[in-house]
């Protein structure tokens, strides 16, 4: 008969992917970017299918789901001690980013103000402009017009990092500053960032998670069953939540109870999930 605790660690298995979205590629690539680019960027093969095994997923499933990532252009085929994957470039960088807006996420104040992106791209080139939304929604920036994107001051240098990093800069001009009259600014930020939407998906991280802090003390695997799926749910959440300053948001806000669940969680979970991975990788 399984514990309590991996019975929590199944039902987070379920919530690492949003409903009919494939939820194994997106474990995959958290199991690299937590365990893969601590050794030399390389994984087995045989490591991941079994590490994939131990969340619950069938070897011929998780071989199928590498594959996808690799025709993507997101990990790479390469043989060291035998038949594994590496992260493509532009995946370490991708994954770099979010380590600082996942780990390192400051909540902005007023005092930071507001950064202002206006940006123009010919019809020629249709393809920039997709890049360009998608890359600064997924920045945080909530749009106040047609072409006039806004966000917190405080996520500037990372908002011009990527834009540099994916060529957009060209197309680009950014300001900063503060709101400075006219209206009410909390009655606007609602309409230029979908707050109902955010206040859902933190709920839902609430309610899956939150029992995991019942379960009692996890093995290393149990942790790792456990927290693999957690993190994998919480990556996409920091980039739908820019992270409004408080004052603005509504009393109450259930991201900041989410973040606090997912920091504690983080702290306890982490260590004994990769002592497990570890011992995995190498065969021990």
């Amino acid at each position: 008969m399984r514990s309590k605790a991996l019975n929590v660690a199944d039902m987070t298995v379920e919530a690492a992917a949003p409903a009919g979205r494939d939820r194994l590629g997106p474990l995959i690539i958290t199991i690299f970017g937590l365990y893969a680019r601590g050794e030399h960027n390389w994984l087995s093969v045989a490591s991941v299918v079994q590490l994939m095994a131990d969340l619950g997923v069938e070897g011929q499933a998780a071989r199928s789901s590498i594959s996808r990532l690799k025709r993507r252009g997101v990990v790479r085929a390469e043989r060291r001690d035998g038949a594994g994957y590496a992260l493509a470039e532009t995946t370490l960088e991708t994954l770099a980013e979010g380590d600082t807006r996942i780990f390192e996420r400051r909540r902005a104040t007023a005092e930071d103000g507001w950064l202002v992106v206006v940006f123009s791209v010919p019809e020629s080139e249709r393809e920039k402009r997709h890049a360009l939304r998608t890359s600064l929604t997924q920045l945080g920036f909530g749009t106040t017009a047609p072409g006039v994107w806004v966000a917190p001051g405080n996520l500037a240098t990372e908002t011009r990092r990527t834009l540099e990093r994916r060529g957009l800069s060209e197309y680009v001009d950014i300001f900063s500053g503060h709101h400075f009259a006219f209206g009410d600014l909390r009655s606007k930020v609602r309409a230029w960032w979908d707050l109902d939407e955010l206040t859902d998906l933190y709920a839902d991280f609430l309610r899956r998670h939150r029992p995991v802090l019942d379960a009692g003390v996890l093995s290393p695997e149990q942790a790792f069953q456990t927290y693999v799926p957690m993190l994998t749910a919480w990556r996409r959440l920091p980039y739908s939540d820019p992270g409004l300053p408080l004052s603005l948001l509504p009393p109450g806000w259930n991201g900041v109870t989410a973040e606090a669940l997912f920091e504690q969680l983080n702290t306890t979970l982490s260590a004994p999930a990769r002592e497990h991975a570890l011992a995995v990788i190498h065969g021990r």
